[in-house]
């Protein structure tokens, strides 16, 4: 059976098994059917999220081990909930934690596991990017050592790394390294040495083999003992796209399940690229949070926005030349290793092309041209269940990108064809690759790089989103929901978007008041403070991104006393994000310090004194946040609540959206005059309702949104009749459902 709604819960950061189960009866009260955790495997130490797994086949005693998670698993069936799991099939630990890499790196391709990672044997032996100098440095220092050890015979000192050893310790260091299965190497060195395959350009994860059945029986065994005892009764699967082959692992994962375990997958659709005819309920629910944005944005307050953020800051108003001009960056600092890697696979699979034999340069030229034209986050030729129309289409804007972008064009023509119709082994790795490496490109360049760049409307600028491409009709909304599968999640918060759901509702705001917004403008760039920083060094894109952050964020001193420094460290974030005067792994503090002040500063007048264009903002985001709320619970998919959005959430990007938060504010936001309290409220009753017409709403019908005045009424037409939100500042929500005969609509739809 279908979740009647989802609760996210971000374990760790002082949240473990114990604390989840003290919350169960908040979260129950609320209205919803199903916990909705986290990664529970055994993670790195001191990890903060848990995607770190270094043992897929272990509760991490952290959180209170597999003890501890039947325990509360007993304790929410007590109270009427189900589990959903998030498990991490893609990648572990690239660390010596991981009992399973530690086997490889004593035993080298004789491991048992030698073949669960991705590891490109063939390029050498296993680069182990971990030293803080280069190896050939701290040789002549005297930094590398080799000590006896009781349990392994003899280990590789190299400061706080305790490394294995085949063969022994005799002989010198360096005679102690060449008997190895691996190497060191500088950290730095890992954008262009490394011979595994990671998790985007994150270097300490490693990527698995999950399409060799013995690797899948080895990650999903825990998994799949938990569903079995009935413990867990769904799973929401991280970063599908990176698997070799999507579709196959999904297909052997319900076989194993059987078919009454929901599955949901992390992908990102672009466009109206359409979900592959996979096993699954549905996506996660990151397109139904931009379609809710887009119903909810006029766009004409949009086209306003941008005209006063291009004339202002001067920046082009084209984001597909923002978006190419961050892959560019991103494929050139951030992966290069993926680029080289694609270009050994791209020159396996010409070798035996009389047609066609490139340079090195060539290749490199025509892998980058590639993965800069690929529109969305990947394709899946090679396996059934692809909409062919569509791939086609992604394949078409890629070719003409390449011959648009490239003198000669040839050899990156030529690999198009590897990829639509794989001949070869070879040319069937070099595709494989290419789709597990496309995703990486998006996500970075467009995720993590071009949405700190272009920001005329900061709404747009979220996970699954598109800044040039902001605005949905009424009717095509209705349309679009119509249309949505019976067990699609939808979100409006996650641990990853770059803003919570009510945050976002006060930038979708903007667009509805952009006098407001150009009023608030006009007075922030006068302000002394704001004077000196800009004399300073601090330029008008930082202040343009701090100014929506305040907004987005802002709460009385009393209710966030730690808002100047949370929109200060967002503020930084967001400026390394952008990668233009300072960057995540080469920052440049000196630059930074003067915007850091006045985010500070900024905060702390805004807590003293809210300027009256803020609160009007404010004011209308709380009502577009209710509007948000109707329109996701009478939602035909399965909603799904983070943690804590059931009163209200402002926060900002990670880290910030995944502190600790108390769930049984609910107690005290239940008679809150509040905005949180008329959220919570119409939480619980909007969760009620749709408890009592649940077969209903799972139904086909039409979702339409009418504005009246300064107010809304969302109408949900069911099977059984319509029900109606209507919302209206500074009155109750009120709900009805009027049944088939009295709403007037004939027979059920």
């Amino acid at each position: 059976m279908l979740p009647l709604a989802t609760y996210r819960l971000q374990l760790r950061n002082g949240v473990d098994f114990d604390c989840v189960k003290a919350d169960l009866d908040a979260i129950a009260r609320l209205g919803v059917s199903h916990l909705y955790l986290s990664p529970i495997f055994a993670a790195g130490s001191g990890s903060t999220h848990g995607y770190d797994v270094i043992r897929p086949d272990a509760v991490d005693p952290d959180l209170g081990g597999i003890d501890g998670f039947r325990y509360l698993a007993a304790a929410a069936r007590a109270r009427g909930l189900g589990i959903i799991l998030d498990i991490v099939p893609n990648h572990t630990a690239f660390s010596l934690e991981n009992p399973w890499l530690r086997d490889v790196l004593r035993y080298g391709q004789e491991s048992r596991y030698a073949q669960h990672f991705d590891i490109d044997w063939s390029a050498g032996r296993l680069v182990l990017p971990w030293l803080p100098r280069p190896v050939k440095a701290m040789l002549v220092d005297g930094a590398l050592r080799v000590e006896p050890d009781e349990r392994l015979g003899a280990v590789l000192i190299a400061g706080d790394v305790r490394l294995p050893l085949r063969g022994g310790a005799e002989g010198t260091v360096e005679e102690v390294l060449e008997r190895q299965c691996w190497q060191l190497a500088d950290w730095q060195a890992g954008s262009d040495c490394i011979t595994h395959r990671r998790f985007f350009n994150i270097t300490e994860l490693i990527c698995m083999r999950v399409e060799r059945e013995e690797v899948f029986d080895d990650m999903h065994r825990l998994i799949l003992a938990l569903i079995a005892t009935g413990d867990v009764q769904g799973l929401r699967v991280d970063h599908v796209d990176g698997l070799r082959a999507p579709g196959a692992y999904l297909a052997r994962l319900r076989d194993r399940m059987g078919p009454d375990v929901p599955v949901w997958v992390e992908k990102i659709l672009v466009g109206d690229e359409p979900l592959p005819d996979w096993p699954v309920e549905g996506t996660t629910g990151y397109e139904q949070a931009r379609d809710i944005a887009r119903v909810l944005t006029p766009p004409d307050g949009v086209a306003a926005l941008t005209a006063l953020w291009s004339a202002d800051l001067g920046r082009g108003t084209e984001y597909a030349a923002t978006l190419t001009t961050a892959k560019r960056d991103i494929l050139r600092y951030d992966l290069a290793a993926e680029v080289l890697r694609l270009v050994d696979q791209g020159r396996a699979a010409l070798a035996d092309d009389p047609e066609h034999d490139p340079g090195p340069e060539t290749l490199r030229q025509a892998v980058i041209a590639m993965l800069e034209g690929m529109p969305v986050y990947r394709t899946y030729f090679g396996e059934d269940g692809q909409s062919a129309e569509f791939a086609d289409a992604a394949m078409a804007q890629m070719r003409a990108h390449i011959r648009a972008s490239l003198r000669p064009s040839t050899t990156a023509l030529r690999l198009t064809d590897c990829i639509a119709q794989a001949q070869t082994p070879a040319e069937a790795a070099f595709r494989d690759l290419f789709q597990q490496t496309s995703g990486a490109v998006l996500a970075k360049s467009a995720e993590d790089t071009a949405l700190y760049r272009f920001l005329p409307y900061p709404a747009a600028c979220e996970v699954g989103a598109a800044p040039d491409d902001v605005a949905l009709t009424s009717d095509a909304f209705a349309a679009l929901w119509a249309a949505m599968a019976p067990g699609a999640m939808v979100l409006t918060s996650t641990h990853d978007t770059k803003r919570s759901e009510d945050a976002r509702m006060r930038l979708v705001a903007c667009a509805h008041l952009p006098d407001a917004v150009q009023i608030l403008w006009r007075d922030m760039t006068v302000l002394p403070q704001v004077q000196a920083a800009l004399a300073g060094g601090m330029r008008k894109d930082e202040l343009w991104v701090l100014m929506h952050a305040l907004l987005a964020a802002w709460q009385p001193a009393g209710d966030a006393p730690d808002l100047p420094e949370r929109v200060a460290a967002y503020l930084q974030k967001a400026m390394r994000e952008a990668k233009e005067i300072t960057t995540p792994s080469h920052p440049d503090e000196a630059a930074e310090a003067a915007a850091l002040r006045l985010a500070r500063d900024l905060a702390t007048a805004w807590q003293a004194e809210l300027p009256e264009a803020a609160a009007a903002l404010i004011e209308r985001g709380e009502m577009l946040s209710l509007v948000q709320l109707a329109l996701k619970t009478l939602s035909r998919g399965v909603p799904d609540f983070y943690r804590g959005c059931e009163g209200p959430a402002f926060w900002l990007t990670d880290p910030d959206n995944r502190a600790p938060v108390d769930l049984r504010q609910g107690m005290a936001l239940e008679q809150a005059q509040t905005f949180g309290g008329r959220k919570y409220r119409l939480t619980r009753d909007l969760l009620t309702l749709r408890r009592e017409h649940f077969t209903d709403l799972q139904g086909p019908g039409e979702t339409k949104l009418e504005q009246t005045g300064r107010g809304f009424v969302v109408r949900r037409q069911t099977g059984g009749g319509v029900i109606r939100v209507e919302l209206q500042p500074g009155r109750a929500p009120v709900l009805r459902h009027e049944p088939l005969a009295q709403a007037g609509i004939g027979d059920a739809a």
